[in-house]
């Protein structure tokens, strides 16, 4: 995989590139959506599982036995974050990648993932939410890998048999039908998104970086098949980390849905893990003056009696970012309780509205003192 992994793509990835520009930039016709589908096929025919970016998912060798159990090989590592980023409710597995002889670095709260390191995403829903161990439908697989060049992402649809994954540049949409967690039909129309839409989300300095695998991600306690341990402890004894100093020597965040914690911290988590890829300084929402990472403590920044820069119709009626006492006269909570074209935040990654996550989100701005 190693040698797979290092071969040159720039010649693949302008031709990917421009296949996702059309799939972003051009309406979603039969016709458009056909000619896509076929310059796909042209370039990453089915005899071309030996060339990278491979077409097959199953060509990796990530997970043993059938696919669709996605039980991970010897080579690769489950991880999970304390909180997770709503995606129309799907539920996520994730595994990593590090190449045998190479190790991630952690200097304070930066991760670094060696060249070579592979990120496994994948997407799937439970046919019954209350049965989660049950029958389920996994949507898409996303691989961020480390190239040469930097990251660069790779979207993976799943067949309707659930015995492979057919790299999709142009992304896809996806009926989705389920019984959620008080037994009502809910149907979704998921979508995948196109190669080219990845860094919207995944954009540090105009550079595709990852998300989810940031230390203050993985400082907590997983549950290995012998047992739970800090994530970062456990990478550190298996000599696939190098700097880890204790769990209370870095930053760590909580777990949004666990309603033990402090609602601060939980608010705090969620708006980190579902908007600060965006709002921050590193991030395409730097201009807006609006930034809602975990640390944030300027009133300001966090958007309390702040006029937004330049929101539009996203701003609906009101004036502040958030009215400290009254949620529902915050633009905060009105972007993320809607879905809405040029209202909903965050602008990709959803067709629904997390109602879970505007609950929580509003009684955080409602209990905060009215100044």
């Amino acid at each position: 995989m190693n040698e797979s992994i290092k071969k040159s793509v720039s010649q693949v990835y302008t031709f990917l590139l421009l296949v996702g520009l059309m799939a972003s930039c051009a309406p979603h016709t039969s016709e458009q959506e056909a000619m896509s589908e076929s310059i796909e096929e042209a370039l990453v025919p089915e005899e071309a599982d030996g060339e990278f970016p491979y077409r097959r998912l199953s060509t990796y060798g990530f997970f043993d036995g059938e696919m669709a159990s996605l039980s991970p090989s010897a080579h690769i590592l489950p991880y999970q974050p304390a909180s997770s980023l709503f995606t129309d409710y799907a539920l996520k597995s994730r595994f990593v990648y590090l190449p045998e002889g190479t190790q991630a670095s952690l200097e304070g709260e930066e991760l670094s993932l060696p060249q070579g390191t592979i990120l496994i995403k994948n997407f799937y829903y439970p046919a019954d939410f209350r049965k989660p161990e049950g029958e389920r439908r996994i949507i898409e697989t996303r691989l961020m890998i480390h190239e040469e060049s930097g990251w660069e992402a790779y979207p993976y649809l799943w067949n309707e048999s659930q015995t492979d994954a057919v790299l999709k540049v142009v992304g896809a949409e996806k009926e989705v039908r389920f019984i959620n967690q008080s037994g009502e039909e809910q149907v979704i129309n998921y979508l995948v998104p196109n190669k080219n839409q990845c860094k919207s989300c995944h954009n540090k300095n105009e550079s595709l970086a990852p998300l989810g695998v940031q230390t203050r991600h993985l400082n907590h306690d997983f549950e290995y098949k012998d047992g739970a341990e800090n994530q970062l402890a456990h990478w550190t004894k298996i000599g696939k980390l190098v700097g880890f100093e204790g769990k209370s020597a870095h930053p760590s965040l909580v777990n949004y849905e666990d309603t033990n914690q402090i609602l601060n911290d939980r608010a705090m988590a969620y708006l980190d893990i579902n908007c600060s890829h965006c709002h921050r300084a590193e991030g395409p929402a730097s201009t807006s003056g609006l930034f809602l990472t975990y640390g944030q403590k300027d009133p300001l920044k966090l958007g309390i009696y702040k006029t937004p820069v330049a929101a539009g119709k996203g701003s609906g009626s009101h004036t502040y970012d958030i009215v400290p006492g009254d949620g529902d006269a915050s633009i905060l909570l009105h972007r993320m309780n809607s879905t809405e074209i040029g209202v909903a935040m965050p602008e990709l990654g959803r067709t629904s509205i997390h109602t879970e996550g505007v609950a929580l989100i509003r009684e955080w701005i409602n209990q905060m003192d009215r100044k």
